[in-house]
């Protein structure tokens, strides 16, 4: 008999109540099990992928602090506020107007996201780079045409740095594509589209202002499988793995230096300058036999020989410039 079978002495006294009608029935509670769903606002981005974001621009956040303190030359603190999932109109319309929307493509894959910078932040590091002490004006207006190119110029630098924090998920390469002052005039996506809405607080001396970094649910939704802290954190593991012992050294031999041999130089009146033609010979202000100065980034360091190496010019380094005697090397450059 299966568990749940009933009695034939339970069925007889069911059947009984029934007929005297003392049996009560419980009404289902159809709730169980079921939670509310707003369409209007529909759950796209999980918890954990929220607070991958989270850790993502957190990390992003103390990136731009550092690089807008020695820019700026002032404290700058950055610090994420919240990581939310609202819809573009939501986003839109709790903006202040006049603010500045930079919308960037983040890659041929993603496409486009919104950066917003208030006017609060916006003024107080337009006045810093004009020289001023980092005061807002009496009142909010419109941003000239030299200010918002001032301000490209650090929004590109916030996108550089944006590349390098989501390196542990995906490559992404921002491009500004355009500049306003209305964010509702940026119907770049749909209203009703989900985004995931990053806020930082910038704090720029005594100023306190908002930053917000927006990105369409659809640029997100194929990477979304590798927003999790674990997959972020493997990423940067395995990037350090790789590293060998002579990759620093390499780095370091990397740079290029610019290096010129000074000939010598020659003092003439403006007038003469001014009456110079091909063929006219200047005399130098240097001796013959006379050493040479290697200028490298501008800087006299080598004191060499003109020469020839093969059928191209070369000089051979006899000396330092602080040190007229000692012998550097015997080779032509």
């Amino acid at each position: 008999m299966a568990k749940d079978a009933l009695t034939q002495s339970e069925i007889d006294s069911l059947i009984n109540a029934i007929s005297s009608g003392d049996l009560k029935e419980e009404p289902e509670d159809v709730t169980e099990g079921y939670q509310s769903y707003d369409f209007r606002r529909p759950t796209k981005f999980s918890k954990e992928q929220i607070r991958t974001l989270q850790i993502i621009h957190e990390n992003y956040a103390r990136v731009m602090g550092n690089f807008l303190t020695s820019f700026l030359r002032v404290p700058v603190k950055l610090q994420v506020v919240s990581v939310a999932q609202v819809s573009y109109e939501e986003f839109v319309f709790s903006l202040p107007v006049p603010t500045l929307m930079t919308i960037f493509n983040m890659s041929k894959d993603m496409g486009v996201a919104m950066l917003e910078t208030n006017p609060s932040f916006v003024f107080t590091i337009i006045d810093l780079l004009f020289g001023g002490e980092g005061r807002q004006p009496g009142k909010i207006r419109e941003l000239t045409e030299i200010e918002i190119s001032v301000m490209r110029q650090i929004n590109e630098k916030f996108l550089d740095n944006l590349g390098y924090a989501w390196k542990g998920i995906i490559q992404i390469d921002p491009q500004i594509e355009s500049m306003d002052t209305n964010p509702q005039f940026n119907q770049v996506i749909a209203s009703s589209e989900t985004v995931a809405l990053v806020t930082f607080s910038a704090s720029i001396q005594n100023v306190e202002g908002f930053i917000n970094l927006c990105f369409p649910f659809m640029g997100l939704e194929h990477v979304l499988s590798s927003l999790t802290a674990q997959h972020w954190f493997n990423q940067f593991q395995q990037t350090a793995s790789k590293n060998k012992p002579g990759d620093i050294e390499k780095c370091l031999q990397a740079p290029e230096a610019e290096v010129k041999a000074v000939l010598g130089d020659a003092r003439i009146t403006l007038d003469d300058f001014l009456q110079l033609q091909e063929g006219d010979v200047l005399p130098l202000r240097r001796r013959k036999g006379e050493a040479l100065e290697l200028m490298i980034e501008d800087k006299p360091i080598f004191k060499v020989q003109p020469g020839t190496r093969g059928k191209r010019l070369a000089v051979k380094i006899v000396g330092r410039t602080d040190d007229h005697n000692g012998k550097v090397g015997d080779n032509y450059r």
